[in-house]
């Protein structure tokens, strides 16, 4: 199935593609052909990312600095983009995300997820979309979305909420504009460890007896992702619309979205992963 050209010709931008599982997927897609741009919002992070897969696998992999949560950014960078010729896939993976109760959010806190999440999401989205009807081109879009999208999760309501969004856009969208041959599709991946949101999310106190909550005992291996999402956006799967994927090990079905101990947490407990954080 993965053949070493499955991917070759199609142009693909990764939003937050410069460190975490977008960098996985990102180095997945090149090895498999793809011709690759990522943005985010830090420059250097682009670029060295870029340099790595120049280095290691010889590719020319493009980087655009914009921040999603800006509708104009999003156009300015799609203009740019698109300069060079259309795209053909939008991996839409940057995302924002923290622990708290849910009580003591400010609404510039609430903001900083949604506005990433849902807003950025869909700016990309329509942004593609437009220009590949416009110009008569099929597309595809995909979404890394969370368990939290299918049946909630408490202390990371926000996120919860900004991906059940990204899920209702996938399937609205994918009637929509599936007789102008457009896809879309969504993964959502159970624990996979990244150096970045991880610390976040999983303070020892949550992640001491995570593997004891996956049926398979283990968490996720990026390059496990990383074939799944190479498959959701080939031609292989050109019939394949409107669907959330998930891939968690069996998770979803053992302990949901959260572990149970949090409930019983102490304002202390949580004071000291604030403190955390801050750090």
């Amino acid at each position: 199935m993965f053949q070493k050209d499955l991917l070759k010709g199609k142009r693909i931008l990764i939003t937050g593609g410069g460190t975490g599982l977008g960098k996985s997927i990102g180095q997945r897609f090149v090895e498999l052909g793809a011709s690759l741009t990522i943005c985010g919002r830090r420059l250097e992070v682009l670029q060295k990312t870029a340099e790595e897969f120049r280095e290691e696998f010889g590719a020319a992999v493009a980087v655009q600095q914009c921040d999603v949560r800006s509708a104009d950014a999003v156009e300015t960078m799609m203009n740019r983009i698109w300069q060079d010729g259309p795209l053909d896939i939008l991996l839409n993976n940057a995302a924002g995300n923290f622990l708290a109760q849910t009580d003591k959010l400010s609404p510039r806190a609430i903001d900083s997820v949604l506005n990433i999440v849902l807003h950025g999401t869909a700016y990309c989205t329509v942004a593609c979309g437009r220009r590949w009807i416009e110009a008569g081109r099929p597309g595809t879009v995909l979404s890394i979305l969370t368990l939290s999208a299918l049946q909630g999760a408490p202390f990371t309501v926000p996120s919860a909420m900004a991906k059940a969004g990204v899920l209702a856009m996938t399937k609205s969208l994918a009637v929509e504009w599936g007789p102008k041959g457009i896809r879309l599709v969504a993964v959502a991946p159970g624990p996979f460890p990244t150096e970045g949101a991880w610390k976040q999310l999983m303070p020892e106190d949550r992640s001491r007896d995570l593997e004891k909550g996956v049926p398979l005992r283990r968490v996720g291996r990026h390059e496990e992702l990383a074939n799944l999402c190479s498959f959701l956006v080939s031609d292989q799967a050109g019939y394949i619309t409107g669907e959330a994927v998930v891939i968690d090990g069996g998770k979803r079905y053992l302990g949901g979205a959260g572990p149970s101990n949090m409930l019983d947490w102490t304002d202390e407990q949580w004071e000291q992963l604030r403190s955390r954080s801050r750090g």
